[in-house]
């Protein structure tokens, strides 16, 4: 399992789910931990009621239907599928509105989707939030030809003693973009990074205000790691090996030079 997962952290996002089928099959014992482990890129269905899309995940998922945050009904539909209970519907209800003005604002466009469901202890609740942006459906830009942006937030939440909730928060942004022009040819870039927080956050000013900034705060520090790790790196490479000619010439010290 640790080889399987160490294989998975390696592969590019738009190659997961074929290297994650191939896995299972190999390792069917496995098969729920790999499922509840890996990330995928996040998939996208529409909500027969109300015509809304909605991200389909494992926190969404039961036997082979997924539930709308929008009419919390499965597609297919299901008998006895899992559901939040009456308060917490109604704190993803309000979550999924903030949400997408969240969304709109800072990546101008895409799909979002909060699912939120009880701990097994009863004492608890655990928030998912994601959001998927695909280049080539909501605003190409440049030389991209395709590409897409998932970002899963997962959120455990402690039941609330003395006006105070612990918080953790596990992040994961999957990258991937193909640029193509007569210039610079195909280009190809994908990666994905994960990160946790954890905080004890007085809740009086509500859940999703905590929730809120916690994401708000780690999706920066991600996007900022994004830049430097991957595109920061892939300049300074790109440069190197094949320099502007309107720099000057790298010459070798005279020491190594063949």
């Amino acid at each position: 399992m640790e080889a399987a997962m160490g294989l998975m952290r390696r592969m590019p996002p738009k190659h997961t789910e074929t290297a994650l089928t191939a896995l299972l099959s190999l390792l069917p014992g496995y098969s729920s931990d790999l499922l509840s482990q890996v990330d995928q890129p996040l998939q996208v269905l529409s909500d027969v009621d109300n015509g809304k899309e909605f991200i389909l995940c494992e926190y969404n998922r039961d036997a082979d239907s997924h539930r709308s945050p929008w009419s919390n009904k499965y597609h297919p539909s299901l008998e006895g599928g899992m559901y939040p209970s009456t308060e917490l519907r109604k704190l993803e209800i309000e979550a999924n509105e903030i949400f997408t003005i969240y969304r709109d604002q800072y990546y101008e466009g895409g799909i979002s989707s909060v699912y939120l469901w009880e701990e097994d202890d009863k004492e608890g609740f655990v928030a998912c939030f994601l959001i998927k942006k695909d280049g080539q459906k909501h605003g190409r830009r440049g030389f991209l030809h395709e590409g897409g942006w998932d970002a899963i937030h997962v959120i455990q939440v402690g039941a609330e003693e003395e006006g105070m909730a612990n918080y953790c928060l596990t992040s994961t942004i999957m990258l991937s973009l193909t640029t193509n022009s007569d210039t610079s040819g195909t280009f190809n870039l994908s990666g994905s990074i994960r990160r946790q927080m954890k905080a004890d956050l007085p809740v009086e000013e509500g859940h999703l205000c905590n929730m809120g900034k916690m994401i708000e705060e780690i999706e920066g520090k991600l996007r900022n790691q994004l830049d430097q790790v991957y595109f920061g790196k892939t300049k300074e490479m790109v440069c190197t090996l094949r320099p502007s000619p309107d720099l000057p010439s790298m010459a070798l010290p005279e020491n190594i030079k063949p």
